[in-house]
């Protein structure tokens, strides 16, 4: 079942106006909470906006600094295109309704680890539920701003934490997308 699930999750990119439930979003949350991190230290926090006018002012703030000269990689999907493949989006969050902010201790070694597996855990989740997710990056820019750290000292995130990432979550607008074929030559075992 749990196989099913990794199969069935995609980077979903056009979202319908929908909310989601609140209590999927406390699902999600803790799904988040329970994920590894190193030492067991749980350095990391959430910050979880569950308001469509406040996630899009955020994925506007996301795009702000957002330099397409520095992208390694082209083209993303057709299906599902990205902000490397449209330069006209102007939400780095794709118009998602609810956005959840992983925070970390800026100093710490293993701080994007621990970040990433706290993502994975909530888009697996999110996808057991029915909802369509996203992990975004761009964290240090959308909040180096003066407003963006204004609203970390209003969400309380502690001194000395940065944005490493964040999830987006709402409900797919079109078709689920197909999942492409894996690369071969990607999985090696040695005995």
């Amino acid at each position: 079942m749990l196989m099913d699930i990794i199969k069935a999750r995609h980077s979903i990119r056009k979202y319908t106006d929908q909310q989601i439930d609140r209590a999927d979003l406390e699902k999600i949350l803790e799904a988040g909470n329970f994920a590894p991190n190193a030492g067991g230290g749980q350095r990391s926090m959430m910050v979880a906006i569950h308001n469509k006018e406040l996630a899009t002012k955020l994925g506007k703030m996301n795009m702000a600094g957002f330099d397409r000269s520095k992208l390694l990689g082209g083209f993303v999907s057709k299906e599902q295109p990205s902000t490397i493949d449209d330069p006209t989006i102007k939400n780095g969050f794709y118009d998602a309704p609810t956005v959840i902010c992983v925070f970390c201790q800026d100093n710490f070694f293993f701080k994007t680890a621990d970040a990433f597996c706290m993502m994975e855990n909530m888009v697996l989740q999110a996808t057991e539920l029915g909802i369509a997710s996203c992990i975004i990056s761009r964290g240090y820019e959308t909040f180096a701003s003066e407003e963006g750290q204004e609203l970390m000292k209003e969400w309380e995130v502690p001194e000395g934490y940065a944005c490493q990432g964040f999830v987006i979550l709402g409900y797919i607008n079109g078709q689920q997308p197909q999942s492409k074929p894996r690369k071969p030559g990607r999985v090696k075992i040695v005995e």
